[in-house]
This record gives structure tokens, C-alpha cells and sequence, in this order.
């Protein structure tokens, strides 16, 4: 099946990107050298991987799980010796070695594919990436790179902060896409922070223990949903040393006191 037959599947959230200026500017943000591998994600077409193999980078390995594409990347690209092509789910086939990833992300697989790429707080990914430029749904992005404070701060806020320092490359709308999908997107980029860099394993247990017992009520207090995990008397030093206040609320809360928060209360039950 050639690509002008093929028609994009609502299923594997096929959206082409079609905008050279996006493009290009995915490209700089990546920042690709001859050191460089590229992992890309859902290739569908080719627009993104044929920007890639113009880069300097030593190689590009793909993974592609519409085998019709699949087909059509391999009479595309295939006497490229710098292309390498996996046809499978990028959620379960061993990933290809690279230090970069670069990707237009299926909208459909964007928080299971973030943890496979960058990790949780508690199990990073062993190698990080030098840096991953994805293009996900704008929503996502803003909630990525939010501040404390914004109506986008979500523990998915803190965790990716924790793990990467997070930006926004620019943003995308739908036009630029054929078919346009629903809504607007962007462009981040994520640095993945370096090993040394990342919090203790039992740290990072409890501050996910805290995210998730916080915001699943984060029209409350810290006050209420903080109560119960230290006697009512300590509660208020606790928060105190964290320079955490109770009557905030989770979003209100940067994810350097989440780490100050969960640090005392580990002392506290040491």
C-alpha cells in the first residue's frame, strides 16, 4: 500500500504533520550532532525522519505499529544505512539504543509513553535521553511546563519537573496537520536530568505517595489531606519546615517543597 492510499487510522491517533516550519523548528530544538541517535516514534509518513536523516545525527531508528506504513517507510527510506525500522507497539517492543528522541506522539499513548521514556519518580530510566522533542497535545504541554499557581499545576506538574527540566518549543495548530485533529498542540522539549540529579528512591516513594493523595483532592487544604500522616500536633512543624503552608492547596505547592515535604515526614517516621 502505497502512502497516498493510505488513510490515516483514528485508532493509532494518526495525525501527519505537514508543516515544514514546524519541522525545522523541531529540529533546532533538538540540536542533533554526529554523536547523536534518534529514537522516533510513530514515523507514519516520513515527514519528521526525512528531516532527521538530513540532520547530522549518526542514525535514526524508528518504530512504526501500522504495518501498512511500515511498508512504505522501508521503500522510502530502507537504502538509507543510517534508517533502522521496528514495526510494533512503542509501548512494548524493546526500545533501540539512542541518546535522543525526537516524535510527533500518538495524543492516545502520550502518559504511558512519557513514563517509558522518561520514568517515575521512583524508577527513572536507567540511561536517560540527552533530550526528547515530542509533540504532544497542547493541554499536556501547558501542564508539563506549568508553574505553581496555575490552573495547569498537576502532579504531572511536579513529576516531570522532577525528572527533566521542561520547555515549550512552539506551539502547533491543527491546520498543520492533515487530518487536522480537534485540538491544539505543541512542541516541548525535556532535558532529562542527569543521575546524580535525581531524588533518592525512598524520597521519591513518598513524594509520590503525597502527589497522589493530594491532588485526588486538590480543591482542598493541605490542612485535610495532609491530617493523619503525623499526630495533629506535629502536622503544623512539619509543613512549617517544608515552608509548606495548610491552608494551601496542592497547586499551589513547587515541586522543590513536595521533595522538602516528603524529606521530613520520611525523618519523622524514621
Amino acid at each position: 500500500m502505497s502512502f497516498a492510499a493510505h488513510r490515516a487510522r483514528k485508532r493509532f491517533g494518526q495525525h501527519w504533520l505537514k508543516d515544514q516550519s514546524v519541522l525545522r523548528q523541531i529540529l533546532e530544538a533538538a540540536e542533533l550532532g554526529p554523536q547523536d541517535t534518534v529514537l522516533e516514534v510513530g514515523p507514519g509518513r516520513g515527514a519528521l525522519t526525512e528531516q532527521l536523516l538530513a540532520s547530522e545525527a549518526a542514525g535514526v531508528r524508528a518504530v512504526e505499529l501500522d504495518r501498512d506504513l511500515v511498508v512504505g517507510l522501508r521503500e522510502r527510506f530502507g537504502a538509507d544505512p543510517r534508517f533502522e525500522l521496528t514495526e510494533g507497539d512503542v509501548l512494548a517492543v524493546p526500545l533501540p539504543q539512542a541518546s535522543a528522541v525526537v516524535a510527533n506522539i500518538p495524543y492516545n499513548i502520550t502518559g504511558p509513553l512519557l513514563e517509558r521514556l522518561v520514568g517515575r519518580l521512583d524508577r527513572p530510566v536507567e540511561q536517560p535521553y540527552r533530550r526528547l522533542v515530542l509533540l504532544v497535545q497542547q493541554e499536556v504541554g501547558e501542564r508539563i511546563r506549568a508553574r505553581p499557581g496555575s490552573s495547569a499545576f498537576s502532579a504531572l506538574s511536579v513529576r516531570m519537573q522532577l525528572l527533566a527540566r521542561c520547555s515549550s518549543v512552539c506551539p502547533v495548530p491543527p491546520r498543520c496537520f492533515q487530518p487536522p485533529p480537534k485540538v491544539m498542540s505543541e512542541v516541548v522539549a525535556l532535558d532529562p536530568l542527569p543521575p546524580e540529579q535525581r531524588l533518592d528512591p525512598a524520597l521519591a516513594k513518598t513524594v509520590e505517595m503525597l502527589l497522589r493523595r493530594c491532588f485526588a483532592a486538590r480543591r482542598k487544604m493541605l490542612r485535610n489531606t495532609l491530617a493523619g500522616l503525623v499526630p495533629p500536633d506535629g502536622l503544623q512543624a512539619w509543613t512549617d519546615g517544608a515552608e509548606v503552608g495548610l491552608q494551601q492547596r496542592p497547586q499551589e505547592i513547587a515541586p522543590d517543597r513536595w521533595v522538602r515535604l516528603a524529606a521530613g515526614l520520611n525523618r519523622l517516621n524514621a
